[in-house]
């Protein structure tokens, strides 16, 4: 099976054990992903911050350390606890939800900035998510993202290497028929009525001593990219 959204469900319940491979893989990215998007933003203070497909929160968290008023949507609901556990625990106010990116459940122009990250190539309607995003922005308000390439060598270093072979990512997560160039998505962003900021690459920099992934940015796009753009 491809595109399996059902991994999501079935490991909620170790989402922040750290037991759980993928997942551990999954938070050691939130702190990459900051270091790139802290500069985009600036000062996160006050800012209502949506986190498009958030899981059980480990870039919410990040968020909402930094003084932002987050709030986490996220189609699995066991994911959705696991979020709301940890960030009582972690005496964090995160608002989340149970909803989908083609709907998202909030009123129109009230997010600040929109991130979603891991999100995009696992939509099977990538011009509709985007809509709903554009929605849910302020006139000015920043949409953050990151996705995959749909190339040769993004098909084997995030499935044959790190599904099948280090086993890093679990087997069937992703269809590589859903990977989305730049240019790709570049054209469904002006559509939707954004401003399109330049991308950059971002992906896997090594391996560490737990045999992980470690990340960050790549001087090129062909595995991962990331990007902003701006509601017009």
């Amino acid at each position: 099976m491809k595109n399996d959204l059902s991994i999501y469900e079935k490991h909620a319940d170790t989402w922040w054990s750290g037991e759980t491979r993928w997942l551990r893989t999954l938070h050691k990215m939130a702190p990459a992903r900051m270091m790139m998007i802290d500069p985009l933003v600036g000062d996160w203070v006050n800012k209502r911050v949506l986190d498009l497909g958030c899981g059980g929160g480990f870039l919410a968290e990040e968020l909402s350390r930094r003084g932002a008023k987050v709030v986490g949507v996220d189609p699995s609901h066991g994911a959705i606890a696991a979020g709301v556990d940890h960030a009582r625990l972690s005496g964090l106010e995160i608002d989340y939800i149970v909803g989908a990116g083609e709907s998202i459940p909030l009123p129109d122009a009230s997010c600040d900035v929109v991130v979603c990250v891991d999100v995009l190539e696992h939509v099977a309607d990538l011009p509709r998510v985007i809509a709903d995003v554009r929605r849910v922005l302020r006139h000015g308000g920043l949409f953050i993202f990151d996705t995959i390439n749909r190339t040769w060598l993004a098909k084997f270093v995030i499935i044959t290497l790190g599904e099948r072979v280090l086993r890093l990512l679990p087997q069937g997560a992703h269809d590589s028929d859903l990977f989305i160039k730049p240019t790709e998505l570049l054209e469904v962003l002006l559509q939707a009525g954004f401003q399109v900021g330049p991308m950059c690459g971002f992906g896997p920099r090594g391996i560490d001593r737990h045999l992980d992934f470690t990340f960050g940015p790549h001087p090129f796009e062909s595995i991962m990219y990331l990007g902003h753009a701006r509601a017009r």
